[in-house]
């Protein structure tokens, strides 16, 4: 039942994610979407098209607008994790969060050049408006959301004033403002005469925050599947792009596949058991970033390998196509610390492969560097399995 009324205060476990979160997850999966397509365009994708460093710049224009999403995806998980996610200024925060992320997806394609304004507008009135309705009550944390409700004005006039300039200052000034919001997070958001906070003693539930971390997971991988799909469904279905297809789905179950073994299932043990829950929290808010990003890259790189399974292919693309599962390997490493405090090599031993493997792929059709990708990640999940196999379930020992 949706409460308006009373005092709004920390809840250890406010239990299953609500079906207004799970809605809001939603925009992301189109919002995953046009960042992809935005991706498959700044790579100039008919061969010989590539030149310079186009692909380099608009490939990190692109990241900067996925940061943005993630920013505001991850305040508005973490809100309904320290606070009643049924009570009526917790969902008022939450369903203003989804109209401004679907503007913010519907200007993506643009937003380095004609729709500046609207994402950026989208973007600050749903991290201002988050901890000014939190101040509307009585919660014992006002001077943290005080903080926040500065740090986020001060944040927002960068990007609104970076929308009305020309792409490279813009660039600039919004680089410059989430950089500013990443740091007062880091540390507190400290303001001169309201002092700090300190992360570790924020009241969290951990495992509602896990759950929204793996449906964000999920929600990146998905949007795998469909790059992969419509990439495919718009072709005549020639043998080349069939077998692309076919190795692009079998990709994605295997990411699948590695994240959630064992790590991945219990992310909530850790965060329970962990010294400081809030701490892991926000590590493992990076780790999953890192994550995303690279499903991301790897969506990108099916769309490129559907699309010219044969072609001798751009540099650009072999970075994605190959890059992607490394940069989520990697992520993936980082987890397995995070959880059990502790790395397993197969995972960075099969980044250093398919980065080795670079200067190779250049030279094959981009379906070749597909092969690989699946090889390398079978041989991850199957170790994975052999390592569990006949053995009592590895318990969570977090390092923090």
């Amino acid at each position: 039942m949706t409460r308006f009324a009373g005092r709004l205060t920390p809840v250890s476990q406010p239990g299953r994610a609500t079906f207004l979160e799970l809605f809001f997850d939603l925009v992301f999966v189109f919002a995953l979407t046009r960042i992809s397509a935005r991706s498959f365009e700044d790579l100039a994708l008919e061969p010989g098209g590539a030149s310079g460093w186009t692909p380099v710049t608009g490939g990190l224009k692109t990241l900067l607008l996925l940061l943005a999403l993630w920013a505001l995806w991850q305040n508005t998980a973490w809100a309904t994790s320290r606070y009643d996610p049924y009570h009526g200024g917790v969902q008022l925060i939450v369903m203003i969060a989804l109209v401004c992320s679907m503007v913010m997806g519907v200007a993506i394609p643009q937003a380095i050049t004609a729709s500046g304004l609207a994402f950026a507008v989208a973007y600050v009135v749903a991290q201002v408006a988050r901890p000014l309705i939190l101040l509307a009550y009585d919660t014992p944390e006002r001077a943290l959301k005080a903080r926040t409700a500065i740090t986020f004005t001060a944040s927002g006039v960068l990007w609104i004033i970076g929308a009305l300039l020309p792409v490279n200052p813009r660039v600039i000034l919004w680089t410059s403002a989430l950089g500013l919001e990443y740091v007062c997070g880091r540390y507190g958001y400290p303001v001169p005469g309201l002092g700090r906070s300190t992360v570790s003693r924020w009241d969290i539930s951990s495992e509602h925050l896990a759950e929204r971390y793996q449906q964000f997971f999920l929600i990146a991988l998905g949007e795998t599947v469909l790059v992969a799909g419509f990439s495919y469904s718009g072709g005549t279905y020639p043998p080349s792009q069939t077998v692309a297809f076919a190795l692009a789905l079998a990709t994605s179950i295997l990411l699948w596949r590695i994240y959630v073994q064992r790590a991945g299932q219990i992310l909530g043990e850790a965060v329970a058991r962990a010294r400081q829950p809030a701490g892991i929290g926000r590590s493992a808010a990076d780790t999953h970033l890192v994550m995303v990003v690279g499903l991301t890259a790897t969506a990108v790189g099916y769309e490129l390998a559907i699309q010219h399974p044969l072609y001798c292919p751009e540099p650009a693309w072999i970075v994605m196509i190959l890059g992607g599962p490394v940069v989520f390997l990697l992520g993936r490493a980082r987890f397995e610390y995070e959880v059990f405090h502790r790395i397993s090599a197969p995972r960075w031993i099969s980044a250093l492969l398919l980065t080795a493997a670079v200067p190779l792929a250049v030279h094959l059709p981009p379906v070749y560097s597909q092969m690989l990708v699946l090889v390398v990640l079978g041989v991850v999940a199957l170790t994975d399995s052999l390592r569990a196999r006949n053995k009592a379930p590895e318990p969570a020992a977090p390092p923090f």
